[in-house]
């Protein structure tokens, strides 16, 4: 694959990762900062290493299957595999500034 293949799948899977939410919390989990790594390998399967805020996030167990599935429904990718990390451990550093407005943080 070429690297402007590679980078427009990339860009693809983040508009569908915009499209999920931490039910918590009223902003996407890519500007959350839970989102750590794509990766694209030749066969156009998609890796997403990700975290959430916390182990005992009551949605641990659903999220990663909705990125999961959201990721898979991206034209062009073949298969979608989920990495659930949890170093390093999240925190509000994590955010983007987008994610920061919207939660009044500055």
């Amino acid at each position: 694959m070429e690297y402007e293949e590679v980078k427009a799948l990339e860009k693809s899977i983040v508009s569908a990762l915009k499209t999920v939410y931490d039910p918590e919390i009223p902003v996407d989990i890519y500007e959350l900062g839970l989102i750590y790594e794509i990766k694209i390998n030749e066969d156009r399967e998609a890796t997403i290493v990700m975290t959430l805020t916390s182990p005992s996030c009551p949605v641990a167990e659903s999220l990663p299957l909705e990125v999961e599935e959201k990721v898979a429904g991206v034209e062009g990718i073949t298969k979608a595999t989920i990495d659930l990390t949890w170093e390093p451990t999240w925190d509000k550093d994590m955010m983007s500034e987008e994610a920061l407005v919207e939660l009044g943080m500055i």
